[in-house]
């Protein structure tokens, strides 16, 4: 490898979530130095994946197949579509291994700062899908925040002439929080949502 060559993976690496420009400098000399163990083995799996990997048609995942692997296992449950924003959403559900349904991907949330509209997001597939076959309710787990919760409510308007249950998460103190040291937002939820024992 050339500087050039050096100073162009770091460059790309320092592109990646989490890493900056000494980071990926580490990053680039640990997969040179570990060039047939590593870096090679990596390069390989990056131009499969970045010629065969796309999103599912039905539901938003990224996987190899067409539908992917969520969509095609036949232990879960058809009748509930978990709504979120991204993949990593989705991926961050899965990993929890909690939700047994299927899942929908909306590509982002309503923004009017950002220009993004219904249109730009995956809706009109969300809606098609909650009015036919077996589904009965949709789960929209949009994360808590302005956009979010705008998009689940314009989400939630949308459903409504399609006759299934529409929930939300629930939001308020976690498992393990001290209320110490919850934000002010955070405990006015979770007052709000309280619940008899």
């Amino acid at each position: 490898m050339t500087g050039t060559q050096i100073d162009q993976l770091i460059q790309l690496l320092a592109k990646l979530p989490g890493l900056g420009p000494r980071s990926a400098r580490r990053a680039a000399l640990h997969l040179i130095n570990r060039r047939e163990s590593l870096l090679q083995p990596l390069a390989q799996a990056m131009t499969q994946a970045a010629g065969s990997v796309a999103a599912c048609e039905v539901c938003g995942n990224l996987d190899s197949l067409q539908p992917c692997a969520i969509c095609r296992d036949q232990r879960r449950d058809p009748g509930i579509i978990c709504v979120v924003e991204s993949v990593a959403d989705l991926w961050a559900l899965e990993r929890a291994a909690v939700f047994r349904g299927r899942y929908h991907v909306l590509g982002g949330t309503l923004s009017a700062l950002d220009g993004v509209g219904p249109e730009d997001l995956n809706v009109g597939a969300l809606v098609s899908r909650a009015g036919e076959g077996p589904v009965s309710e949709v789960i929209l787990a949009t994360n808590a925040t302005v956009d979010g919760q705008t998009t689940a409510h314009y989400l939630a308007e949308k459903l409504a002439d399609c006759g299934v249950k529409v929930s939300g998460l629930a939001h308020g103190v976690p498992v393990g929080g001290e209320l110490d040291y919850l934000d002010d937002g955070t405990l006015a939820t979770a007052l709000g949502a309280r619940r008899p024992l």
